[in-house]
């Protein structure tokens, strides 16, 4: 028995509302933006993610961290005999596009660190390591002042105009830490945020914003440039701002690497 043949004006007519029907799913996907989130990790009385956010073209544009209201509630103290900071260690986006960015580590402050009348006082230190986690474990020093000997000290093309890194900055499983001169708190006013550059045998090894304790509780809306260097050696996408905002909606807070180039 014969199939019957289907007339090829009904063929094309079928074709017609085929590609209609796909067509704006295809037009969906090229003009949308996406976020891509973490595994969370507990702070406090609430949590925290690493965050992701692409353009349309699926190109990051941030790289963040959201954490919600109620971590800033219930913090730890450093255990005896420990470092006087406690770390919290947040794995990036399994999905999406992968970035410069390794892992990030939320070091809680309690009481700061130096320098004196400067950071003292409670606060968060965002680090977005560009290495991997157990590279960054190995990170040794034979003193806090060896960030200011010569080896330790990167080649001008690979600091940011302004930075410099003063002996007393080098914390094992950190780096040494570059500080912006021109930063208001080096100038007499408040430590709110601020943004610092981390080294490690001369390589640049992480992003680091700061943000104290009392900032964030005043549920901010912050942006601030971030000066860059003439060169980095990774290759990928730096920040060119920096945001720490409070979003009511969700009662969250996020801390942001923006203006990716």
């Amino acid at each position: 028995m014969r199939a019957k043949q289907i007339p090829r004006r009904t063929q094309l007519l079928i074709a017609a509302v085929a590609a209609f029907s796909v067509a704006p799913l295809a037009t969906l996907a090229q003009t949308t933006s996406a976020t891509y989130k973490g595994q969370t990790v507990r702070i406090g009385k609430g949590s925290a993610h690493t965050v992701v956010r692409t353009d349309t073209s699926g190109k990051p544009v941030a790289i963040g961290v959201v954490f919600t209201e109620s971590a800033l509630e219930g913090l730890p103290s450093p255990p005896k005999g420990g470092g006087p900071d406690v770390p919290f260690h947040l794995p990036m986006p399994k999905d999406g596009p992968r970035t410069t960015v390794d892992h990030v580590v939320i070091n809680w402050e309690p009481t700061g660190h130096p320098p004196p009348k400067v950071y003292d006082v409670p606060h968060f230190d965002f680090h977005f390591y560009l290495i991997g986690r157990k590279n960054q474990e190995q990170v040794r020093f034979k003193s806090e002042a060896e960030s200011g000997d010569p080896s330790q000290q990167p080649p001008a093309e690979l600091m940011a105009a302004g930075y410099v890194i003063p002996p007393g900055t080098a914390v094992p499983k950190m780096g040494v830490h570059a500080i912006n001169q021109a930063a208001p708190e080096f100038h007499g006013q408040p430590f709110t945020a601020t943004f610092i550059y981390g080294y490690h045998d001369k390589q640049l090894t992480f992003l680091e914003p700061m943000a104290t304790l009392e900032f964030l509780k005043s549920k901010p809306t912050f942006s601030a440039p971030v000066a860059r260097p003439g060169k980095y050696l990774k290759a990928g996408v730096y920040p060119s701002t920096y945001s720490v905002k409070y979003e009511p909606a969700s009662k969250s807070y996020e801390v942001s690497l923006e203006g990716l180039q």
